[in-house]
């Protein structure tokens, strides 16, 4: 393995599910919510979201008028969160064992506030401590303003890191993800059920 490791988060580190968020929203009344939660690419309100362009404030108030019925923040929330599942154990322990290795351990994630501060806050407490523990240094789109594949959240992350494109291995499970970064000049790993985050790490 290179110097660096940048890891997404959801479908690498964190398993996830589409269709639980989908399920979850249709309960609530949404009537298209399949096409709210593309399958490729982030879009619309939701991309909003994930682009920090709109505070979690701004988008509740925005996709509340979709539902059938009045919905709450809190659940709200909790259906959207319903995209993710969590992190197992033995993925934090892997996160752990590459830093001691000498490896600098970095994420790269499009991600949103509620998902951030919420769910994904509480599955890095498993072990005690926080995700700052398990890694150098994240990058969020929320906070880079501008959603992978996009070459500028490369650019914004190689710059905050202070990491070089040719030291770093990127593990994405989206293929445009990978094909951009390796255009970007890194080396680039799909990550699927067959190579998956432990297989593709392994010491």
């Amino acid at each position: 393995m290179t110097k660096n490791l940048l890891f997404d988060l959801g479908g690498v580190i964190m398993e996830i599910d589409r269709n639980r968020a989908v399920k979850a929203f249709s309960e609530l009344g949404m009537a298209d919510a399949d096409a709210f939660f593309d399958p490729y690419l982030q879009r619309g309100h939701f991309l909003q979201l994930e682009q920090g362009a709109v505070s979690p404030e701004q988008f509740r108030a925005a996709v509340r008028p979709l539902f059938a019925s009045p919905v709450s923040d809190g659940v709200m929330d909790h259906a959207l969160e319903q995209f993710l599942i969590g992190i197992p154990v033995e993925r934090l322990e892997r996160l752990k064992e590459l830093r001691r290795a000498g490896h600098g351990v970095y994420m790269l994630s499009n991600t949103n506030m509620i998902m951030w501060n919420g769910f994904i806050a509480t599955e890095f407490r498993k072990l005690g401590g926080d995700v700052n523990d398990y890694f150098d240094g994240i990058v969020t789109s929320f906070e880079a303003k501008v959603c992978k594949p996009d070459r500028r959240i490369f650019e914004y992350t190689v710059k905050k890191l202070g990491i070089e494109p040719a030291e770093t291995t990127f593990f994405d499970d989206g293929e445009a993800n990978v094909d951009a970064a390796r255009r970007f000049g890194m080396k680039a790993e799909l990550v699927t059920p067959a190579n998956d985050f432990m297989t593709l790490t392994r010491l």
